[in-house]
């Protein structure tokens, strides 16, 4: 909750935000204290007070108080970390937003861009050394592998990706230097995805993990993406960390393509184009 109200400050007014500060420095005094109290404390009018509750999407201080009080980190299980129980649809509208618009500017921060370049790098070397880029994840990480995988062979780079735990250790089994292999999991500690990316450096290939930090996979891999977001992963349906992982995704197809060069890719993505338009409806004018 404070994660979200932290980056919401800015789309705030200038008032408000003194009084998001105050809020963020003690969230203890700020339930404690009374409006006109914390109103003299944040140089603001009382109403001031009630409108910075109401702009983040809450009926007034009292209702912002209430959801404040034990709720800070716990939203509601399985569902989603920002939202409470009773939460009306604006409610829920302007919380999950701004949880996600959060963690996007977090990462946008703390992202290690020799990180990315490493990867990068990895996956432009499989591409000339006529290796294979091959994409490991379950669940909803296997979803993500499956974008990267749409996304990367439209490139002319041999890819698959596996979201089976059988046929990721056989793909892992048989890769070969000149390879790469990018591992992608939430939590970093499902048994079968480290035991396919150690399989895959094991026979020389590259491998990219995509999981949150001090997570075993982080430690196996040899390129390490850092996905933090504190879903709970354990406890929380993985939401927003899995638009972190399609972002991420994004940024190195985007950074691939720029390097191998648009000359050479736009023929086979023109080409690609005009194929799928012949599978479309025609539209009368």
């Amino acid at each position: 909750m404070l994660d979200r109200i932290e980056a919401a400050l800015t789309s705030l007014s200038p008032a408000e935000q003194r009084v998001g500060r105050l809020l963020l420095d003690c969230p203890s005094s700020f339930l404690s204290l009374p409006v006109s109290a914390l109103a003299a404390q944040a140089r603001v009018s009382s109403p001031t007070v009630v409108r910075f509750c109401r702009s983040l999407g809450y009926d007034g201080l009292k209702d912002f108080k209430l959801k404040l009080v034990g709720r800070t980190h716990e939203g509601v299980p399985f569902i989603h970390r920002s939202v409470d129980a009773d939460d009306k649809t604006q409610d829920i509208l302007v919380k999950v937003i701004d949880d996600t618009m959060a963690a996007v500017s977090r990462y946008r921060i703390e992202v290690n861009p020799c990180h990315v370049e490493q990867a990068v790098t990895a996956m432009l070397d499989a591409r000339r050394d006529g290796g294979r880029i091959e994409f490991f994840g379950l669940g909803n990480s296997g979803i993500v592998a499956q974008d990267a995988q749409h996304k990367f062979f439209r490139m002319g780079i041999p890819t698959t990706a596996y979201h089976d735990s059988h046929m990721q250790l056989m793909s892992a089994s048989v890769m070969r230097p000149g390879d790469c292999a990018v591992v992608i999991s939430n939590s970093g500690r499902t048994q079968e995805l480290l035991s396919t990316c150690a399989m895959a450096g094991k026979n020389g290939a590259s491998t990219i993990v995509m999981t949150s930090s001090h997570s075993p996979l982080s430690l196996v891999g040899q390129i390490h993406l850092a996905v933090d977001h504190p879903e709970g992963y354990e406890s929380y349906s993985p939401m927003v960390s899995r638009l972190l992982q399609l972002m991420i995704i994004d940024i190195l197809a985007t950074c691939v393509a720029l390097r191998t060069g648009m000359d050479k890719l736009q023929p086979s993505l023109r080409q690609m184009q005009s194929c799928l338009l012949t599978k479309q409806l025609a539209v009368g004018v």
